[in-house]
């Protein structure tokens, strides 16, 4: 009834701005932007008019992608959070908002690594904290199917082809880890989806036919039309953290 005892001690508090109620703050819930349709069928970004694709899709081999909020307000303070402050469980609140938004029908879920140095520095991997999250909802096998082959440089300030060039081959199939048919590839923020296709190239290698990508957010720039999402609530069947039950 009262749940862990560590959450009795040290009760978890809003993955966004820390101070309200687990696992989503009333404010910090309704300020969540879900990307809801219209979108893009294969990469789930929002559009004026729903498309069988957009420009803004991951370059190939990855078939289908999907993120659970836009990498705004809440959920960029969230996935921040848990990146660079070391909230482990605020991979939970995400990675059930992830499952909920998934289109992709995967053998197994797997993620993208990080550099020892920065696994090292940060002390875990989030994306793997958010992969098994989704891999238990989606009650299939969490894999690690990929190693780095090198830290690359911070990625922000650089532009979509650039990122491509910078991330080739910084990527290698784990191993002896042969990869399934379908694999669902997962990573907190997708942006040019660079680093994905890089990590979706390797997994190709390690025996996938098709791969998949979920993220918790994604930034949208100037692809983004306001009248393609909502910041006020949800679309019937839209699962989001603060209707997680306790």
């Amino acid at each position: 009834m009262l749940g862990s005892p560590i959450d009795v001690f040290f009760p978890r508090r809003c993955a966004a701005c820390g101070r309200g109620p687990w696992p989503f703050c009333p404010d910090c819930h309704g300020a969540l932007i879900p990307l809801v349709p219209p979108m893009c069928a294969r990469c789930g970004a929002p559009l004026a008019r729903a498309a069988a694709t957009c420009a803004g899709c991951p370059p190939a081999p990855i078939a289908a992608a999907r993120a659970a909020f836009a990498f705004e307000g809440p959920a960029r303070s969230a996935v921040h959070r848990l990146k660079f402050s070391g909230w482990r469980t605020v991979a939970k609140a995400l990675g059930e908002a992830m499952a909920a938004v998934n289109a992709f029908e995967p053998e197994a879920v797997t993620w993208v690594p990080l550099s020892r140095a920065r696994l090292a520095e940060r002390g875990y991997d989030q994306a793997r904290a958010l992969a098994l999250v989704v891999a238990r909802r989606l009650a299939v096998p969490a894999r690690p199917l990929l190693v780095r082959s090198e830290a690359t440089l911070p990625q922000a300030r650089r532009a979509a082809a650039e990122r491509r060039l910078a991330m080739r081959g910084a990527f290698r199939p784990a191993p002896r880890a042969a990869a399934p048919s379908r694999v669902l590839l997962v990573d907190d923020v997708l942006t040019t989806g660079a680093t994905a296709a890089a990590c979706a190239d390797a997994l190709v290698e390690a025996g996938a036919a098709d791969v998949g990508l979920l993220v918790a957010a994604r930034a949208l720039r100037e692809h983004r039309p306001d009248t393609a999402y909502t910041g006020s609530g949800s679309r019937p069947g839209l699962w989001l953290p603060g209707d997680m039950p306790r």
